[in-house]
């Protein structure tokens, strides 16, 4: 068994905060003035310190030490079938920090000379990706690259199906139900069509 924090380009989004919280609860305050309330009224007076613990535990993925530790084990037994997993994630549109949110459908071929993922890790991986403000189509492609460097790039194939459904869309604009599919591919699902599509009808019985 190995367990290793995987060094990527998501390094990229890791912050060292240089703002304190006073200076944030001063901002949420002018923003709660600016929308026309009074953020010394009863209901609103402890609003900007509840904003900004959420947005430390939302947007914990800017923080470089809650990244993940994936646990892969030695392909003993020379696996190459299709490992699915799926579940649910939320996230925060980058454009109008509103959320979105939905289900994901992972899968993967193992190199039969390289190691198989602690399949429960893919879940946390998803969630640490998201909580960062996001796009789906780079969601994806983060939690793909995670992965990727967990394995050592020794992988056959990946693919992951997003499904989301967009609040800033729902909530103003347009105000349709704001739903969004993103798919990325690699190895042999990019290459292999009929794999693809054994990937998406699994994805369509998980739903």
């Amino acid at each position: 068994m190995e367990t290793i924090t995987p060094i990527t380009q998501d390094t990229q989004h890791t912050i060292t905060p240089s703002v304190s919280d006073a200076e944030v609860q001063n901002a949420l305050r002018t923003l709660l003035r600016a929308i026309g309330e009074d953020p010394d009224r009863e209901g609103l007076k402890d609003t900007p310190d509840r904003i900004m613990r959420m947005w430390k535990e939302i947007f914990r993925g800017y923080d470089a030490e809650k990244k993940p530790r994936i646990t892969t084990f030695k392909n003993v037994n020379r696996e190459e079938e299709m490992v699915m997993d799926c579940g649910e994630y939320y996230s925060m549109c980058e454009h109008h920090i509103l959320p979105f949110f939905g289900r994901y459908y992972f899968a993967y071929l193992p190199d039969p000379d390289g190691r198989i993922l602690g399949i429960s890790k893919v879940a946390r991986v998803v969630s640490y990706c998201a909580a960062r403000l996001q796009l789906q189509e780079r969601l994806a492609e983060d939690v793909i690259e995670m992965l990727n460097e967990a394995l050592k790039g020794k992988v056959r194939g990946f693919a992951i199906l997003l499904r989301g459904r967009h609040l800033c869309k729902t909530m103003r604009g347009v105000r349709n139900n704001g739903e969004m599919s993103v798919s990325l591919y690699t190895g042999q699902f990019k290459t292999n069509r009929q794999l693809r599509m054994e990937f998406l009808r699994m994805a369509e019985m998980s739903k």
